[in-house]
């Protein structure tokens, strides 16, 4: 067991390695995305940004168990890919542009903080930045140059915080084949110099497409799998709902983005009730009631129909209705896994 000096506020009492590693996880899921979010808009390589960012994992792995978890771990973790970032750039004088510029910025932000595992996140990552670094991300992950299945991995991963073992896991797939789809995703990006912005107006409705196909072919690889044994897997429902909610969030005025979370919302709620106790699929007609969730928020349905260019019962991802079965209440996805059964689930 780990504890801090007394007395000494930047640190969480005393903890174990095991609660240090379950905090590490927990704040990694929580805050990577706009880690990385920030560093790529420093170093304007979404690779690069990644790499530093789990050095910085990889450094909170070693020292918080005896030193003990910072009282902002985020923050911590921020401040110390900054100066992994700079490190690194040291090393590389072709990049000795980009290393003033970096350089610049973080002395700036020292001479407000101290690195000494007292860092504010707010005062490390820019407020008025941050959304727009993690828009820029979810643009990015998502570009139409990189495959749907590269544009899915790398989403999950830098969006999503997900390991690479968790993507192969939910999509049945070897772990070797998730990190082949995101290296070469990567390198796609570095080779056709993608930039890292909010794509300008005439190519926006197009590309914001691309990022909700990627969310809901994600949510509904989790209603009606593709693959496996189980009908149904929640967890990438749930992912879905989390990065539809943030990119809400994050684009207010753009009735397709509501109207997604809206859909994945309602359908969301009917996961409990469409299985049995065994897994096995329930008919509409058979399910229970009392087994449904909470919809989608009455308020959230009015906002993606009252917001201008928003289109009555339009289906908020076209390109993915191509690719892909789309639940819908009371119909039938992928009724033709469930064998002999034709009832609507």
């Amino acid at each position: 067991m780990a504890c801090a000096a007394a007395g000494d506020d930047a640190l969480i009492g005393c903890v174990t390695a095991a609660d240090a590693r379950r905090a590490i996880e927990a704040v990694w899921r929580l805050e990577s995305a706009r880690i990385i979010a920030g560093l790529t808009r420093l170093v304007r390589d979404v690779g690069l940004a990644e790499e530093l960012a789990q050095d910085a994992l990889v450094a909170a792995l070693e020292e918080w168990p005896s030193a003990g978890i910072p009282a902002n771990p985020g923050g911590w973790l921020m401040l110390t890919a900054k100066h992994r970032a700079i490190d690194r750039l040291r090393r590389n004088d072709r990049l000795e542009r980009k290393l003033e510029e970096l350089g610049h910025e973080v002395a700036a932000q020292q001479e407000m903080a101290v690195f000494s595992g007292v860092a504010d996140f707010d005062s490390v990552i820019d407020d008025d930045r941050v959304e727009d670094d993690l828009l820029r991300l979810m643009f990015i992950s998502c570009h139409p140059v990189l495959s749907t299945e590269a544009r899915i991995a790398l989403t999950l991963r830098l969006l999503g915080g997900l390991t690479t073992e968790e993507i192969a896991r939910a999509f049945l797939v070897s772990e070797q084949t998730v990190a082949q789809r995101i290296v070469r995703a990567k390198r796609t990006l570095a080779t056709e110099k993608i930039p890292f912005e909010v794509p300008p107006q005439a190519e926006r409705a197009a590309r914001l497409a691309s990022v909700l196909e990627v969310i809901y072919l994600i949510f509904n690889e989790g209603y009606a799998a593709t693959a496996g044994d189980d009908w149904m897997r929640p967890a990438l429902c749930q992912e879905a709902l989390r990065l539809g909610r943030i990119l809400a969030g994050l684009a207010p005025a753009e009735p397709e983005v509501h109207g997604l979370v809206a859909l994945m919302e309602i359908q969301a709620s009917r996961l409990r009730a469409r299985v049995g106790p065994a897994g096995q699929p329930i008919p509409i007609l058979e399910q229970k009631p009392r087994a449904l969730g909470s919809a989608a928020h009455p308020a959230r349905l009015r906002v993606a129909a009252a917001l201008p260019g928003a289109r009555p019962a339009a289906r908020p991802v076209r390109s993915a209705g191509r690719d892909r079965r789309l639940p819908r209440p009371g119909g039938q996805p992928g009724a033709d896994r469930l064998g002999g059964h034709r009832g609507p689930v």
